[in-house]
């Protein structure tokens, strides 16, 4: 793509992969042209293989894709030939990182994780561009402990990141998200919602977690007869028709319990207001958006991610008081009634999680993180 019109680019914001990295960038872009910035003089700059490939283009920003994938943590001679051709990808992502960034010679360049971030934030310190970072997990990625070490300024989600020098900002959430607080916490003090009909929340992310679905699968089995109830289980894309298949394999009987089974939640702000307590992994956008949308959580951390950030987000959930951590091999139909039962009987215990949760929530988390971006192109 050719550069903006006039040849001014501001910031070229780079990263991306999965949600996760893409949604809090969209929201930073989407910041920085509230203050005035042409949405002309915004780049990306990702990967031709990740989720921002799509969305981005489709909020109407220019992308540059570049090639490449993650390195996989395997001496399997299938997972040894597929880094050879990341590494031979990654210098080819370099050299158009370096060429694109000197080209546009923005004021800024902005890294938000991932391995597509590396190139052009490598590129900027040769070009000795200002660099800042933003970090959505607890666990600081390779990428971003990298470009700090290099000088970048960094911008942290969680307290206690460990992340030389940062400012703790929060992670920029959808509008929808923030839009949608309840009510009943907007302004920091929660009160227990009405007595009645109660309602779990499960969702794992867009295509879906098998454990949490197989959990949550037997959860409704134990709970048919469960009447003033609703289990809204969003499976994903991935396993949707098999978790449908596993439901109408249930035994005969009487079905009490309202058990909506749906593939994907296109209302994510009324999903969480609706619920009085959510079942979900615990990545860093479902951690921003349950402290903004002050909803009480059972975070279930995925295994083996990158430097344990799930289990530390969870774990900074945990601490605050606003959710219980469950192991992933330890999630099971009987473990999430247990944990759901307690929670459910004891209003108090939601309302306090309800109000630790807001405690954690940072909702002018884009606006604090394009303070920093501003405050790097001011310096130059």
């Amino acid at each position: 793509m050719s550069g903006p019109p006039g040849g001014t680019t501001f910031a070229v914001v780079t990263g991306g992969g999965t949600g996760g990295h893409v949604y809090p960038a969209l929201a930073i872009a989407d910041e920085l042209v509230r203050r005035g910035h042409p949405p002309a003089t915004i780049r990306f700059l990702g990967s031709a293989r990740g989720l921002e490939a799509d969305a981005v283009p489709a909020a109407g920003f220019a992308i540059d894709l570049l090639p490449g994938r993650g390195l996989l943590r395997s001496l399997r001679p299938r997972a040894i030939a597929q880094n050879l051709r990341t590494a031979a990808d990654t210098v080819v992502a370099a050299l158009r990182a370096f060429v694109l960034v000197r080209r546009l010679r923005p004021a800024v360049v902005v890294g938000v994780g991932g391995y597509a971030a590396a190139p052009a934030l490598l590129a900027a310190r040769v070009l000795r561009i200002p660099t800042v970072v933003h970090e959505q997990n607890a666990a600081p990625g390779v990428v971003n402990r990298l470009a700090v070490a290099l000088g970048a300024r960094a911008a942290v989600s969680l307290p206690d990141t460990a992340l030389r020098g940062a400012r703790l900002t929060g992670n920029p959430v959808r509008a929808a998200i923030v839009a949608g607080t309840r009510p009943d916490v907007a302004s920091g003090a929660a009160t227990a919602r009405p007595s009645g009909a109660r309602v779990v929340g499960v969702f794992g992310g867009s295509l879906g977690a098998r454990r949490v679905n197989d959990a949550t699968l037997e959860l409704a089995r134990r709970w048919r007869d469960r009447a003033g109830c609703t289990i809204r289980h969003v499976t994903g894309r991935r396993d949707y028709q098999r978790c449908v298949e596993e439901w109408e394999r249930r035994p005969p009987g009487t079905d009490a319990l309202n058990y909506e089974l749906v593939e994907y939640e296109e209302d994510m702000a009324g999903f969480y207001r609706r619920a009085d307590v959510v079942v979900t992994r615990a990545g860093a956008v479902t951690v921003a958006e349950l402290a903004v949308a002050a909803t009480p959580a059972v975070v279930v951390p995925l295994p083996g991610a990158p430097s344990d950030h799930q289990g530390a987000n969870g774990r900074a959930l945990a601490a605050a008081g606003a959710a219980v951590l469950v192991p992933d091999d330890r999630c099971d139909g009987a473990r999430l009634a247990a944990e759901l039962d307690a929670l459910l009987g004891a209003p108090e215990r939601l309302d306090a999680m309800r109000r630790a949760a807001r405690s954690l929530s940072r909702p002018d988390a884009a606006a604090a993180v394009v303070d920093l971006v501003e405050e790097a192109a001011r310096a130059r």
